[in-house]
């Protein structure tokens, strides 16, 4: 979008006399006076978009960039949508907030904009992981929750996460419909303010979450393991360690660097747990005190990392990907209590790993499928509930799990209790974790997972990645790799067809995803990113186990998943 300077000029001093905090005019006229249209216009020609996961953004000033009076809009949008539902007013708001830089001013102005618009607003006192928030809408029946937050991302960003009635993410026309309110609000320094009548989430609401994750436990003889933990610099160091002690875990080592609330986050390059080096400092000390365990949460809380010794490893430690995370916390809730429950379910997202299925299968539950993101799993484990079923438990690969239904989001904390148990329980018997991944290769075959992005720079980057997908629909392989393809999967059509030419319809909501499964039972995908010109590759390869030799069938699938990976972005691009 070309904007001339004028008009870029006319823009920003409309935003300046509108803006509510003096910091942020204050930086706007700095550019304004030094003639910085390149910057002014990174500013305001490319503003924030509103969708299902809320809106996070690099902090600063303009419609681009994470600010009060970007918060304060989508608050008032936010209430203008939520007064549309009956009895919402009443009902109310949940809200919290994380320890970046600006959550403190941001949950402020969202407490009080609420408010001013006649709503409940309760909000917790002080930062707060994620899942808490998720948790409270739905157990004080809140029509809808915020929580300020980022999660993972850079120290620079910072966001804004709303939750609906039943504590699950807004889902799609809502984001639309709030986004569509809040681009209508005329001022929001007009905007009725009401800071005095924001109330305080009672004690007892953070006391009922602690029982709930209490209550997914299922052997607590086994509590003889030393767990070194890192929150990363974020929030979720108090609750898990409540957790973790009430539970019976007393050996826990919090790794001192990283313990406490730091939103410039110093000692990670990235504060996301899957990054490489994230790790580093919580592996130094497990190894200097001898741990079994090392947990870690993102700084929010809602992620789960996972590392566990490995003798076979130079460094003595082996981190779990999210899909052997997710399937091992599966596996062992379903073994230790759930098992041949008609009514128990497991859920993943489509790019993760199939084996939850076989898992699944194997216990005699039920098993879905959804679209990437917990908005989808949330959704899954509310229908299950709709129908006299349970959610036991839903995951995807990217270090998301959902333990039970309570909390309607991904929830770190809780999974990070249930797999100290998990490990507890395995240690006892003279058994590993890394022996329970065996035992599922060796009755499901390996099933080995990874992930490609290809770029396609230049003017015509995201033309290119629809000619891409495009290709892979008019002129689909018959096979790869010598694998013959027996079935196709066209998301954003809704089918899947057989080699055969059998159609079915598929249940989930269209989007850009197109895949393929092969003769071996392994399994390709691509997407476009969304936000880049990016093709996102996913592959899935099950490799069986014979003469119970895992560690060759694990080798044998990682080297056929890297020669379908080549072969699949090859026909793609």
């Amino acid at each position: 979008m070309n904007t001339a300077p004028s008009a870029l000029q006319a823009k920003a001093r409309a935003w300046i006399a509108d803006d509510p905090d003096p910091e942020t005019r204050a930086e706007l006229t700095v550019l304004l006076d030094a003639g910085e249209t390149a910057e002014l216009a990174a500013r305001f020609c490319s503003p924030l978009a509103f969708g299902t996961a809320g809106i996070r953004g690099p902090m600063g000033a303009g419609p681009a960039r994470m600010n009060r009076a970007v918060v304060r809009r989508i608050t008032a949008g936010l209430a203008a949508r939520l007064l549309q539902e009956d009895g919402a007013a009443e009902r109310g708001v949940v809200i919290g907030r994380d320890a970046r830089h600006g959550s403190v001013a941001f949950l402020s102005d969202v407490g009080a904009v609420l408010a001013g618009a006649g709503l409940r607003v309760r909000r917790f006192d002080g930062h707060v992981p994620t899942p808490l928030v998720s948790f409270a809408v739905r157990h004080l029946d809140a029509a809808a929750g915020v929580q300020v937050t980022a999660s993972h991302n850079p120290p620079a960003d910072n966001g804004y996460k709303v939750y609906w009635s039943g504590g699950g993410q807004i889902v799609t026309p809502l984001d639309a419909e709030i986004a569509e309110a809040a681009a209508s609000v005329p001022s929001v320094s007009g905007l009725p303010v009401a800071a005095d009548a924001v109330e305080v989430v009672e004690g007892a609401v953070t006391e009922a979450y602690l029982q709930t994750c209490l209550a997914l436990t299922r052997q607590p003889q086994a509590r003889d393991l030393r767990i070194v933990y890192t929150p990363l610099h974020g929030v979720a160091r108090d609750t898990m360690l409540e957790l973790l002690s009430r539970a019976g875990f007393g050996d826990v080592h919090v790794v001192a660097a990283q313990g406490e609330p730091d939103p410039d986050f110093p000692t990670v390059t990235f504060p996301n747990p899957e990054e490489p080096g994230a790790l580093d400092l919580a592996l130094d000390l497990a190894r200097e005190i001898g741990a079994d365990l090392v947990l870690a949460n993102d700084p929010d809380g809602d992620r789960i990392a996972v590392a566990v010794t490995d003798a076979s490893s130079d460094s003595g430690w082996r981190a779990l990907n999210g899909d052997q995370v997710g399937c091992l916390l599966g596996d062992y809730l379903l073994e230790s209590g759930d098992a041949g429950d008609a009514g128990a379910l497991v859920a993943t997202t489509v790019v993760s790993s199939r084996l939850l299925s076989r898992i699944a299968l194997h216990h005699g539950v039920r098993y879905a499928e959804t679209l990437t993101g917990f908005k989808w799993l949330a959704a899954a484990a509310a229908e299950a509930e709709r129908t006299g079923g349970r959610m036991v438990l839903g995951y995807e690969q990217a270090l998301g799990a959902m333990c039970g239904a309570a909390v309607r989001d991904k929830d770190g904390m809780s999974a990070a209790l249930v797999f100290a148990e998990l490990a507890a329980v395995r240690k006892a018997a003279g058994s590993s974790v890394l022996a329970a991944l065996d035992e599922l290769a060796l009755r499901h075959g390996v099933h080995h997972t990874l992930g490609r992005s290809v770029r396609l720079d230049g003017p015509d980057g995201d033309v290119v990645v629809a000619r891409a997908l495009a290709r892979l629909r008019e002129d689909p392989p018959t096979e790869v790799e010598g694998l013959a393809v027996v079935a196709r999967e066209d998301r954003a059509a809704q089918t899947r067809v057989t080699a055969e030419g059998e159609v079915t319809t598929l249940g989930t909501p269209p989007t850009e995803l197109y895949g393929l499964e092969l003769a071996d039972g392994s399994r390709l995908q691509v997407r476009p990113s969304g936000t880049e010109p990016l093709l996102k590759f996913y592959v899935e390869a099950v490799e069986p186990v014979t003469d119970d030799d895992v560690p060759s069938a694990r080798d044998r699938a990682a080297a056929r998943a890297d020669r379908l990976a080549d072969a699949f972005v090859a026909l793609a691009v």
